[in-house]
């Protein structure tokens, strides 16, 4: 339901470098007997797979490192197989299953109750369910009957879709705001002339509009069944115990009788090239063009995916030295669609206004007609697959991300092929790589599409999938990375497992020491400079030296910085902004010392060169062009300036768009640098490290390497006081832009350690933070208003200058009955309170929640990093929790009413305003 795949262009697409990402575990099937009914299939790297005699698959991937698990269900079916008049069903009916089902009726309240990460997401060949929640018998219990029962005992009523069309249409619009999506919306549909590969996944409104309910429940019945699905449970469980369970609730679905639908529509040769142009309101030019590629299964998706790295990669791909370096465009992508079916290789240029959109086309496509004159070279092969590998093997730490990436694969016909596909990188050649290139990227097999602003025909076939039950036929894998310790998450624990230190030169240090999958390692440095005073004016300045700090130093260029990184399975990003910057690392116990070496270069020696700067410069431009005409950035910028009244020359002052493009164009590569020299420095920060690692040596290079490195300028915290501003109420018009944006703020005088704050918390928790919050339950899910509905409220450690902010997105003419209801939710808060059973389900699902993001070593370093910066300790958390499980319904209003007040808000909707009125 969130950050789904809705189309090649408008959502997240299946990202295959995720399962890069993730971890294989050894732990296979226990010895011991299993339920009746459940068979051993196969095991590869740690996943083993059973079968129910339903025809369901089960995979099983222990991983005790996690305090959690994720159950991820996926169905075979996706828009490919919806028929004329059902485009977008496959998505909608995603939604209809978190309507409730026969034994679990509220799913938002179940999700929220149990803590849960929950998602579903529908693609081209595949739709999938997933929750992660704290490891618990009874949470993984629950999660499997709900989704058993959601497979067959949904609702799917016509009263859900009545109010859930709405909310998928709002989804619809909000994707038509992004000219870039659209674009490549247009561009597959002209390319595929027959498949369902050229209907975005959404779906035409028509068909929302009008879809009836029985066809959906038909789509449905037939689709949602065991033979036609997946389950996969990963993270801390017992796999006898599971196996069970997953017996007792799925072993009594019967399997079906009716034979399943298979799709048989093939695209046949594309025999020219096709074009397309967009016209649409918008700041920024673009260009995109799309190759028919083999299927995802196929043995040359690989030398594809190769060539196609080898041409976007930044700053060593063709296209960006073509494009980016000579400043014809601000910034190029490139992508390869692996599917069940023949996919397509995408590529994408920005280009500003003042630009050559002509030249920027002539140029990207005379690059990749160039492959043919200009082969790959061994080096260029090598730099892609160290970084595609180097990718992979630090995926093999997160059995969660893997468990939900196997669903991308299964939906190619088999989960193992993840495997076979990492085989096939390791081996393909650069002839290969060269020859797929040349066979596919042709004129006559390409589509180019423009947003505004042949050749003899040579004809590529397309080959059809391989048999994936051959190519998988006892296919064993690689060894299994080595396993990490169970580590308890709890505040208490982390406390008594950290060690504290503080370095002469300023570095406060925090250290985990664990066992870990593959031994990987997550630290965060966090440095502090400058104060309200030695700031003024320098925001811009400070900005671009944070940005450039990986693009060069005097020892390595950016790609040889690039480059080593992958050398050393290294994820690593260096910034800054205009009061500190920030470093985050995740690698291996044996490499952790080189990429700290290499990270203290990149902070005290960068380079700063010119052609950097210039690119920086013309890809924030781009950036702030296109923000102009978008509803959400406008709304945003416009609430920020309202609640941050501070002089222009304050480091806090919040610009207009104008004012940003100007003091870009204004900025010289020696302010930059002169900010660099002048506050940089450790003189304070923070180091935090957990994982596998050896703390004392960790310490003493730290201490080597950053102890003499003092800032020059004094260090303050700048404060964020509470300033008190008068409503105010404001519509800005966003012209041929079909989604608008409804933000409302309000400053509040409170910070963390306020006797208030958990009773805050709490009451923004319920009304805005989750799928079963009163925001989302009223505007989303009652009224069909909005796609995206909630609330925030922030305060500091330290200042009193909180925040409460609400936000949703919907179509223009649906912007004043948004701001009605969320009014008048929030005056029925106040006036009546919550009630108690609201009040604890929240407090259980809100502890529950921190107990997950405690289990995350990316979260906890940073969590980690700001205590130490704070003073604090993790008994902070345990002072809060405790505080938040004694709050009762009347403490909770009582806070809400004390600080919170409707007439107070400033009230800020863009959209398209006056097309709406005029419709109507």
């Amino acid at each position: 339901m969130f950050h789904r795949n809705l189309t090649p262009a408008r959502a997240t697409r299946p990202m295959l470098a995720l399962f890069l990402a993730v971890s294989m575990l050894s732990a296979t099937a226990s010895a011991q007997a299993l339920p009746q009914g459940v068979q051993k299939a196969t095991s590869v790297e740690g996943i083993t797979e059973y079968h129910l005699s339903n025809g369901l698959r089960v995979l099983l991937f222990p991983d005790p490192t996690k305090s959690n698990i994720t159950v991820n269900i996926t169905y075979m079916v996706g828009s490919r197989h919806e028929d004329y008049g059902e485009t977008g069903m496959a998505h909608l009916l995603e939604h209809l299953m978190f309507k409730g089902s026969t034994n679990h009726p509220n799913v938002p309240k179940e999700l929220q109750d149990h803590g849960a990460r929950p998602n579903g997401t529908t693609w081209f060949d595949r739709t999938n369910y997933f929750e992660t929640f704290a490891a618990t018998d009874e949470n993984l219990q629950w999660a499997l009957s709900l989704e058993a029962d959601r497979m067959v005992n949904s609702f799917i009523a016509k009263k859900d879709l009545d109010s859930e069309m709405t909310v998928v249409r709002n989804e619809f619009e909000s994707g038509e705001n992004d000219p870039d999506s659209i674009l490549e919306e247009r561009v597959m549909s002209t390319a595929y002339l027959w498949h369902n590969y050229g209907k975005s996944t959404i779906g035409a409104r028509s068909d929302l509009e009008q879809v009836p309910i029985e066809r959906l429940q038909a789509f449905w019945k037939h689709f949602y069944q065991p033979d036609n699905a997946v389950l996969v449970v990963a993270g801390k469980f017992d796999e006898a115990k599971t196996l069970a369970l997953v017996q007792k609730f799925y072993g009594p679905i019967p399997k079906p009788t009716r034979p399943l639908r298979r799709t048989y529509t093939a695209e046949p040769t594309q025999d020219g090239e096709r074009s397309v142009t967009l016209r649409r309101v918008g700041d920024v030019q673009a260009v995109a063009a799309v190759w028919h590629i083999p299927p995802g299964s196929h043995e040359e998706f690989a030398p594809m995916e190769m060539a196609g790295q080898i041409l976007g990669d930044a700053p060593s791909g063709r296209l960006y030295k073509a494009l980016v370096e000579t400043k014809k465009a601000a910034s190029v992508a490139t992508s390869e669609y692996q599917l069940k079916d023949p996919g397509v290789f995408i590529a994408h240029a920005s280009v500003r206004t003042e630009s050559s959109l002509a030249d920027a086309r002539k140029t990207l496509l005379d690059t990749i007609d160039e492959v043919k004159t200009k082969p790959f070279t061994k080096e260029e092969l090598e730099r892609v697959r160290a970084n595609w590998l180097k990718n992979f093997d630090l995926a093999l730490n997160n059995s969660a991300a893997i468990a939900l990436q196997l669903s991308e694969w299964q939906g190619m016909g088999d989960w193992r092929l993840l495997f076979l596909h990492r085989d096939r990188i390791k081996k393909v050649t650069l002839e290969q790589v060269q020859k797929a290139a040349e066979k596919y990227l042709i004129a006559s097999n390409r589509t180019v599409g423009e947003f505004i602003p042949e050749k003899a025909p040579v004809r590529a076939e397309i080959p059809t999938a391989p048999d994936v039950t051959s190519l998988v036929k006892d296919y064993k894998g690689e060894a299994v990375v080595s396993q990490g310790e169970s580590f308890d998450a709890s505040p208490e624990n982390i406390d008594k497992r950290t060690i504290r230190g503080d370095l002469k030169g300023g570095i406060k240090l925090s250290f985990i020491n664990k066992k870990t999958r593959g031994n990987q390692v997550v630290a965060t440095m966090s440095l502090h400079f400058g104060d309200e005073n030695n700031l003024k004016g320098k925001d811009f300045a400070a900005g671009f030296a944070g940005q450039m700090l990986m693009r060069g130093t005097a020892k390595h260029t950016r790609q040889q910085i690039k480059d080593e990184f992958d050398r050393l399975k290294a994820s690593v990003n260096v910034g800054g902004n205009e009061t500190g910057a920030t470093v985050r690392i995740t690698t291996t116990k044996e490499n952790l010392q080189p990429v700290l070496t290499l990270v203290a270069e990149l902070l005290k020696e960068s380079s700063f060169p010119q052609t950097e700067f210039d690119q920086v410069k013309q890809q924030t431009l781009a950036q702030l062009e296109q923000s102009k005409s978008e509803p959400q950035a406008i709304a945003v910028r416009a609430v920020q300036r309202h609640l941050n009244p501070y002089p222009k020359d304050d480091v806090r002052y919040i610009r207009t768009v104008d004012e940003e493009i100007e003091s870009v164009k204004a900025l010289t590569l020696d302010e930059v640098k002169a900010f660099h020299k002048s506050f940089y420095g450790a003189s304070n920060g923070e180091f935090v490290v957990i994982g596998d690692f050896d703390p004392e040596t960790t310490q003493k290079q730290v201490s080597d390497l950053f102890n003499d490195w003092k800032s020059q300028q004094k260090f303050a915290r700048v404060k964020k006081e509470y300033k008190a501003v008068d409503a105010e109420s404001v519509v800005f018009e966003t012209p041929d832009k079909a989604n608008a944006m409804f933000i409302a703020g309000l400053p509040v005088k409170i910070n963390d350690t306020n006797p208030d704050y958990p009773a805050m918390l709490l009451g923004n928790y319920i009304l805005g933070s989750g799928m079963n919050s009163r925001l989302f339950a009223r505007i989303r899910g009652k009224e069909g208003l909005s796609y995206g509905v909630g609330a925030q409220f922030m305060a500091s450690p330290e200042d009193d200058g909180g925040v409460f902010m609400a936000f949703a997105i919907c179509a223009p003419q649906n912007a004043a009955k948004v701001e009605a209801s969320f009014k008048d939710e929030v005056g029925l808060i106040l006036d009546k309170g919550y009630t108690a059973d609201e009040v604890e389900a929240a407090k259980k699902s809100l502890l529950q929640a921190r107990q997950v993001s405690r289990a995350n070593d990316g979260e906890l370093v940073s969590r980690l990093a700001g205590q130490r910066f704070y003073n604090r300790t993790m008994a902070y958390d345990t002072e809060i929790e405790a505080k938040l499980k004694k709050l009762t319904p009347a403490d909770v209003q009582a806070a809400m009413k004390k600080y919170m007040d409707v007439s107070r808000m400033s009230i800020y909707k863009a959209g398209d305003f006056k097309k709406a009125a005029a419709t109507n």
